[in-house]
Formats: structure tokens, sequence, C-alpha cells
């Protein structure tokens, strides 16, 4: 049956139809569904590429080729749950393109083996082009051979390529367990301000449909009725949100807690100490704050610069006040 799905897991819209009724839409749905989806041979299905909840477009796309809402699949997963599988699925597109540039590098080895072992013969390669049969004949397979030898940097260009690819891939799996703790700090911060911001979205929510529910009409800004449906819908998008954000300041919190925490605070750090801060070095401490202390860098190109770090990012105190 057609239909479309969210994928609790991924979290994407899924669009699931047979292949003859994709190829039987028009040119410009095609180009919509192609542009707002990718086909995932995995799925079986076109993917949104969007993930929630910036998924409207891909919504929209969905209703307008008349799919079936089928509705929600699959189970959600934890922000750290998220995190691994993103590692898994880069350590795979690794393993994937060294494969490939173990291939391409493997061609372009045999591609320009007939040319290496005539290394040395001297006549193969000087010998003019004599328009004999024979001479024919060994002209056009040198020409061969020679052709062969380009393809061969081709494929050393591939190699090096999927390379390449395969150390960005072996980045990406080892970054998503982050040891910088001012980043992670930073990723706290803008956890909670989120959840903050959600819940007063879920109250306000909550409250304009016990008024819709006792007879108070709302309008959009497009003057269309707001239903209780359409409230709904938007709480249960809310507290997906709101769990998900929940989830990513647990997990930063315990990568916090397994690099040992946050040493330094505003009751241990007072101006005119002199610290090390993480990627700045040596900083004197003009001022401190609840959240961050403002320094100023003493050593290095940079020195006499005053900014602002995260308390995580004091490494230790090198001089007291």
């Amino acid at each position: 049956m057609s239909e479309y799905v969210f994928n609790i897991s991924t979290p994407k819209l899924e669009l699931h139809f047979e292949k003859s009724e994709y190829m039987a839409l028009s040119e410009e749905s095609k180009r919509e569904i192609k542009s707002n989806f990718l086909f995932s041979r995995t799925a079986g299905a076109w993917v949104s590429r969007a993930k929630f909840p910036n998924l409207y477009h891909a919504e929209k796309v969905a209703e307008k080729l008349g799919l079936k809402n089928g509705g929600k699949v699959g189970e959600a997963l934890t922000f750290a749950e998220q995190m691994e599988r993103k590692a898994e699925r880069a350590e795979n597109r690794a393993e994937r393109y060294e494969s490939r540039a173990a291939k391409s590098q493997n061609r372009g080895e045999q591609l320009q083996k007939p040319i290496d072992d005539m290394r040395g013969d001297i006549a193969f390669f000087t010998q003019p082009n004599v328009n004999t049969s024979a001479g024919r004949a060994f002209a056009n397979r040198r020409e061969k051979m020679f052709a062969a030898y380009k393809k061969g940097f081709e494929e050393f260009k591939k190699s090096e390529y999927y390379a390449e690819k395969a150390e960005t891939a072996r980045q990406t799996a080892q970054s998503t367990k982050p040891t910088d703790k001012g980043f992670i700090c930073r990723r706290i911060k803008d956890a909670e301000k989120a959840i903050k911001q959600q819940q007063e979205n879920l109250e306000r929510s909550q409250e304009r449909l016990k008024q819709i529910e006792s007879g108070t009409e709302f309008r959009n800004y497009l003057g269309e009725l707001i239903t209780a449906e359409m409230v709904a819908n938007s709480i249960e998008k809310t507290e997906m949100i709101l769990d998900n954000e929940i989830s990513k300041a647990v997990y930063y919190h315990q990568c916090l807690e397994e690099l040992g925490g946050v040493e330094f605070s505003q009751s241990n750090i007072k101006s005119g100490d002199v610290i090390q801060v993480t990627k700045w070095g040596t900083c004197k401490v003009v001022r401190t704050g609840k959240v961050n202390a403002t320094v100023q860098i003493l050593v290095g190109g940079a020195a006499g610069s005053t900014f602002k770090v995260a308390y995580a990012e004091i490494e230790k105190i090198i001089t007291a006040a």
C-alpha cells in the first residue's frame, strides 16, 4: 500500500510505494521527491533528507502525492544511542572507502605493470613504427600499453580520493564522543536552554488545547481555524523534541563526568590568577562570573587579547593571585 511513515529510530519520513507507481508520476512530482528525499535500498523506501523536527516540506510532498499517513514505526533512540549509531555508520563508511582505495591501487598497479616490466628495454621505447604487419602489430600493442599506463594514474587518483574519504569517516567516528570539556559544557548549556523553551511551548499548547475544548476559537496567521487535533499534534511533536533534548543533556553530562567533571568555578578561580587554558595556553584572569571567566592571553601571537572561557576549559592554576 502506498503510504508515508515517520521512522522514530532515524528520525525521518519514509515514502513507501511500488516502482511502477513512481514511474507513473509526473516529472514535477519526481523532482519534488528527489529534492526532499533520497532512495534507501536498506529501507526499501524514499527517506527524507531532513530529520525531525524539520520535516514540514517532506510532509507536504507526501500529502501532495496523495499517500496515506501510515503513522509511526521503529523505536525512539536515546541521544547516546544516536551517537553510537552515527559512529558505527561512519566506521562502516571508512571500511568501504578503504576497500575501494585498495582496489583502485591494485588496478592502477596492474594497468602500469606491462610498461613497468619493460623498464631497461631501450629498444621497446625507441623502436620507430614500421609500416609492416608485424610493425603495426607491435605499434598497436605498445600504444595500448601506454594507454593502460595512463589509466593507471587515474586509478591511483581514485585510490587517494577514497583514502581521504576513509580518513574523514574515521575522524567522524572518533569525534562522536567529545573530549573537549569546553565544547561539552556549551552543548549542555544549549540543551538546557532548549529544554526550558520546549517546556514553555508545551505549557502554552496544553493551555490552548483546554481553551479550544471549552469552546474558544483560535486562528492562524492565514485566518484558518486551529483545531484541537492540530494542537494535539503540536503537543506530541513538542514532547518528542523535549525528550531528545533531555536525553542530549544527560549524554553530555555523562561525557563530562567521564572526563573528571569541572574542577574549577567562581569559588576557586580569582581575578589575577595565572591559569592554563585549553587551546590558548597561559592566561591571566581578568574577572570571574557564574558561568565564564574573562581572561587575557599572556603568550603567543594573540598575547594581550581578552575573551571569555568556560571554567571547564581551565586545566590548572599556574600562579594564584
